[in-house]
């Protein structure tokens, strides 16, 4: 059917189909499968050729995938790295430069860089625009120029990167296959396929061990694999590196290291549950990371340790809501990122109505040690009722910030030890035990053992993400929570009202000059707390409860 044919079959409704606008999709796409689970790959692929959706290219698209154009801009609007541009508007600069504006990089001056940068640029030529958390924040200010991540960035070394075309990703050294296979790397992974690790043996394994979730909810890993391999086959496996929560960095740091022992902990899994395949989605803010999966996925097809196309990676397109698993599945299913109500949990209706196994990227980096090692040399290595390790994204006021590894159990105070101390003129006044949704406690709380459940939600905070943020006697808890809930305003999907409404009526009445209304934000928080369809509305309230509850002075 050529075009003309395809617009009488469609009738005169809607928006023309440009002939050369639809050359240009199908050139893009290939021979390339017009699957729609595949329209946020689609997307990206325009916007990585053209820096934007314009709206003749989003209606080819949509031609060329047979949907309506209402379902190609919906999911294409709700992605925040997806530029649409609609007919008659202008098309962004050739090259954006990314502020981070998350927690960490408030504290070290993303604010000011910001403006630095914005007064300095030819705004035809390069877009400056604030962006959430990009898992830098050892680095703080952290910034992307194109491609190009940098670290404790200057306006002056970014606008000489930016005029010398240096925006292209670089990736660092890490242990590619060959390094990772030279160490012993995959010969579990064998064993475990000759039949040497029955499925329930690896299952007692990872329980006895105590490993759970490491991406905020804390279940139990061998619990999980237990529950998905009761339900009836065809099942899959997804991989959550949709690491979005402020202040978190700790799987970007393991996939920029040693991302085998996360794709051999994985492969592990989905035999240990009969998947039939890995969606392994990452966020879009780490482009390096995305160049690693990509190389080293190809280099195990290559090798035979896995067969072509059994580890499928997905890239994100900038939405913090997908790090929570239903919406991640409806992100790799093609659509808005919006959370399922539950249940059915995902474990028996998951991806694609399949049960479905879903991990984070460190609770799989474990899972080798832990079956090599034994359960009880894991366990061990936590506190007195605190079994395991963890891996702490630790940033903020501290002299040496960075990822930490401490038992569970740890304490705010051994983490600031562990990084050296306070930084030089800062004195611990605060700290987030969880990322943003964690909430924030004052010093004189500094010794709550740091895990999930137990004392720290007792004051209604949790460990969360493992990112932990120090703040010092310089800084506002105010300013800090106002900081938290307007990210948590920009992410939140809009699905529920709880949510959408609260938490930006959330931000406004704490802008508002003179006396807080605190009757009416503590009815905010019961209503999100109570009626949020997911995590994000119901934890979002966390910063404003404490800061009300601990830190009046700053008010």
């Amino acid at each position: 059917m050529n075009v003309q044919e395809r617009r009488r079959d469609r009738g005169p409704k809607g928006r023309s189909l440009d002939d050369d606008a639809f050359a240009d999709v199908q050139a893009l796409l290939g021979t390339l499968p017009r699957r729609r689970d595949l329209l946020i790959e689609y997307l990206h692929l325009i916007q990585d050729r053209y820096g934007c959706l314009s709206a003749r290219h989003l209606r080819a698209l949509a031609e060329a995938m047979r949907l309506s154009q209402a379902e190609v801009y919906e999911v294409a609007s709700f992605y925040d790295h997806f530029d649409v541009v609609k007919e008659g508007e202008a098309e962004p600069a050739p090259l954006t430069i990314r502020v981070c504006d998350s927690i960490s990089c408030m504290l070290a001056g993303a604010e000011r860089l910001f403006s630095e940068l914005a007064s300095a640029v030819d705004p035809a030529a390069i877009r400056v625009v604030r962006a959430p958390c990009m898992g830098r924040c050892a680095g703080a200010p952290a910034v992307r120029i194109g491609d190009r991540e940098v670290d404790h960035a200057s306006a002056e070394h970014l606008l000489t990167m930016a005029l010398a075309g240096e925006t292209r990703v670089m990736l660092p050294a890490y242990a590619n296959l060959d390094v990772y296979r030279a160490s012993g790397g995959y010969d579990l992974l064998q064993k475990v396929l000759s039949g040497l690790y029955p499925a329930e043996t690896l299952i007692t394994t990872m329980q006895d061990a105590g490993l759970r979730g490491l991406g905020g909810a804390g279940f139990s890993a061998g619990k999980k694999w237990e529950i998905v391999r009761s339900f009836p086959a065809p099942r899959l496996m997804t991989i959550n590196g949709d690491e979005g929560e402020p202040g978190t960095f700790k799987d970007r740091y393991y996939l920029e290291t040693d991302p085998h022992r996360t794709l051999e902990g994985a492969l592990i899994a989905a035999w240990a549950v009969g998947a039939e395949r890995i969606y392994f989605y990452m966020r879009d803010e780490y482009p390096a990371v995305l160049n690693i999966l990509r190389n080293e996925i190809a280099a195990l097809e290559t090798a035979k340790l896995t067969k072509p196309g059994f580890i499928e990676l997905r890239r994100g397109a900038g939405a913090y809501i997908c790090g929570e698993e239903s919406a991640m599945l409806e992100s790799i299913e093609g659509k808005r990122g919006l959370p399922r109500n539950r249940p059915p949990y995902i474990a028996e209706v998951g991806l694609f109505g399949q049960p479905t196994l879903n991990h984070n990227v460190e609770t799989l980096w474990w899972v080798r040690d832990i079956v090599e090692k034994g359960a009880a040399w894991f366990a061990g290595l936590g506190k007195p009722d605190h079994p395991g390790v963890r891996s702490w994204s630790v940033s903020g006021r501290v002299r040496n910030p960075g990822v930490k590894l401490a038992a569970a159990g740890v304490t705010v105070r051994e983490l600031i030890e562990l990084c050296g101390g306070m930084r030089e003129g800062h004195v611990f006044k605060a700290y987030l035990p969880g990322g943003a949704s964690g909430g924030i406690l004052p010093a004189s709380m500094g010794d709550i053992p740091l895990d999930f459940g137990g004392k720290l939600a007792k004051h209604g905070a949790f460990v969360g993400s493992h990112a932990v943020v120090v703040f010092s006697e310089h800084d506002s808890a105010k300013a800090a929570t106002l900081n938290l809930l307007k990210f948590f305003k920009h992410e939140s999907c809009g699905q529920c009202t709880p949510c959408r409404e609260g938490t930006g009526k959330m931000v406004s009445l704490l802008q508002t000059q003179g006396s807080l209304d605190e009757r009416a934000l503590r009815d905010l928080e019961t209503v999100m707390r109570d009626a949020s369809i997911c995590g994000l509305g119901q934890a979002a309230p966390n910063p404003l409860n404490h800061l009300l509850t601990h830190f009046r002075e700053d008010l």
